[in-house]
């Protein structure tokens, strides 16, 4: 018999056991608790990286940083999100559970959104808000809660307003390929940070030292002028500056699939906002007098006297709203709920956020109130928000505070599950918020042919009008000018308004098609639901299973609640 040569045959065990070790790890790696872990690291990793939006969730550990936005960390950190959604992607999920695979598709669409972002819209060449919005959320993070005590917020303060010159002077050389309306956005956010600074800001050194607060104000100085001379650097270049550019619709489309796991495509996503505009510009047309669509404080019984008496008024007339949902058995506030505030919206944020925005508990948040930014009051304004708030305050409220954000937040912070109580699908957090406007009107809590009714008709029909705004101009249909006008002729807003909207859809791709989109997955999610439930409907008993899994997309929400994984399916193929 021949013999075999003792090297190969050496060789060939070396190689058998190199499979058999790679296979055993790729078997390891592709476990629900190895996704999990990987979830974790990357959760670590993420809010270690970007200190400020760390601060912003209620974690506290580096309020002394800013996001290094040097050339060298903005590429490192995309090799490591792109080097992480590969070992995602190549995981072997079919033979897991359900709830495991879930999980997975969580995680996968979340790095996915970081990807995209990176890859397509590159914001950190093209967009000089990330460093001036860098700069205000450095400093508004840590004034908005009473977390610690001023003396410490005021030291964390000092130590992030020593870094923002050099920030800013990262941002100039990142800024190969900036986009004039994104500058022009910046440049207003930009002059419009002083009262932050030196009036919002200083309220905190009234605990420090007399050589502490010198040296917050020479920060704090050296800061402002380094924020100015950007702008005056931006406005310089404004001219030469690149126009706005469409991502196109092969990305919108992959944006739609990929992150939002949505069942709808770009011209689908289209046609659905022109039928609800036209349902409620029709709405609007059957009132008995349409003009109640039009917010008017004339028609108010009292109009505040000035800006606390604005802000008390809206906070009263939640109280009014949490007692109609609990005499309906509408939804259950869970006992862990905290108070939600009405605050003013503070300058820098106005030029993208014309109606204020809400800012709730954080998911690291020991404190568990929340917050609603409402511009600044003025009775003669032409405002739509505040128009609207002033004749009745309650269909905002009913969206941005209970049963809208604030709940709806408040209880996915408390899932179990890290990877669910991670994900901030933005279709449900919007399209459940929009639909809690409707819903309030259908079950009673508005007079019939009542101004509230119809200032809910008028928020549906703008939201309507926002997804032919987003996808027309991402897909690189409309200019900008035409998104503005269209705003006004179709949605009803006012240019300063209409303005606004078009400015925050050209910053925030997609992000304006989340509520008409998020509410009709509702809508259609609740009437199978029903047909489902029979005699065992209970509307309340919907809502609480709803909110009940976080902020997930409304194809897995399908999933769980009917078992039925069929829009998911279409998402993903």
């Amino acid at each position: 018999m021949k013999r075999t040569p003792l090297l190969p045959l050496l060789l060939i065990t070396l190689l058998v056991l190199a499979f058999t070790t790679e296979m055993t790890n790729a078997q390891t790696n592709s476990s629900p608790a190895s996704l999990r872990q990987m979830a974790q690291d990357y959760y670590n990793w993420r809010d270690r990286n970007y200190p400020v939006d760390s601060s912003n969730e209620g974690l506290h550990t580096w309020d002394n940083r800013i996001t290094d936005y040097s050339l060298a960390s903005v590429m490192s950190r995309r090799q490591h999100i792109k080097d992480l959604l590969a070992r995602v992607n190549s995981m072997q999920t079919t033979s897991w559970q359900k709830d495991d695979r879930i999980d997975w598709l969580l995680f996968r669409a979340e790095l996915e959104r970081v990807a995209f972002f990176d890859r397509v819209l590159n914001f950190e060449a093209t967009n000089p808000q990330v460093y001036v919005d860098e700069c205000t959320n450095a400093i508004f993070s840590l004034l908005k809660k009473e977390y610690d005590a001023p003396r410490t917020r005021a030291l964390s303060a000092t130590a992030r307003l020593k870094q923002m010159p050099a920030l800013l002077e990262e941002g100039k050389k990142n800024l190969t390929k900036p986009v004039r309306l994104y500058a022009q956005l910046a440049i207003e956010a930009a002059r419009s940070i002083d009262s932050l600074f030196q009036d919002s800001l200083m309220t905190l050194a009234r605990a420090s030292s007399p050589a502490e607060r010198d040296d917050l104000v020479k920060a704090r100085d050296a800061a402002l002028s380094s924020i100015h001379g950007f702008a005056d650097w931006l406005e310089g270049r404004l001219q030469g500056m690149v126009a706005f550019a469409p991502m196109g619709e092969e990305n919108y489309n992959y944006l739609l699939k990929h992150v939002y796991l949505l069942p709808l495509n770009a011209e689908q996503v289209e046609m659905l906002g022109q039928a609800e505009l036209a349902r409620y510009r029709a709405l609007e047309s059957l009132l008995p007098d349409p003009t109640l669509a039009d917010p008017n404080p004339a028609r108010s019984k009292s109009i505040p006297k000035d800006q606390e008496a604005f802000l008390k008024a809206y906070e009263q007339r939640q109280a009014e709203m949490i007692s109609f949902l609990r005499d309906n058995n509408l939804v259950t506030l869970p006992s862990y709920l905290g108070t939600f505030y009405i605050r003013q919206l503070p300058e820098a944020f106005k030029p993208t956020s014309p109606g204020g925005f809400m800012n709730p508990p954080g998911r690291y948040d020991k404190d568990s109130s929340g917050f609603y930014f409402i511009p600044t009051y003025n009775p003669q304004s032409k405002n739509f928000y505040i128009r609207a708030a002033i004749e009745d305050p309650r269909p905002i409220l009913g969206h941005e505070g209970i049963p809208g954000h604030f709940l709806q937040l408040s209880i996915a912070n408390h899932l179990m599950d890290e990877i669910r109580r991670q994900h901030s699908n933005g279709i449900f957090v919007e399209g459940w918020a929009l639909y809690c406007e409707e819903m309030l009107m259908r079950t009673g809590l508005y007079p019939l042919n009542s101004a509230s009714q119809g200032q809910i008709l008028r928020l549906s029909r703008y939201r309507a009008a926002r997804i032919g705004v987003d996808v027309n101009l991402h897909t690189g249909r409309w200019t900008f000018e035409q998104a503005v006008k269209y705003f006004m002729e179709a949605g009803g807003l006012d240019r300063e308004a209409a303005e606004g909207e078009a400015a925050g859809a050209a910053s925030s791709p997609t992000q304006k098609i989340y509520y008409i989109v998020g509410k009709w997955q509702i809508m259609r999610l609740l009437g199978r639901y029903r047909d489902r439930q029979g005699a065992n409907f209970r509307l309340g008993g919907f809502h609480d299973e709803l909110i009940s899994h976080g902020s997930l997309p409304v194809s897995v929400l399908e999933w769980i609640m009917l078992d039925d994984p069929s829009s998911l399916e279409q998402a993903l193929h």
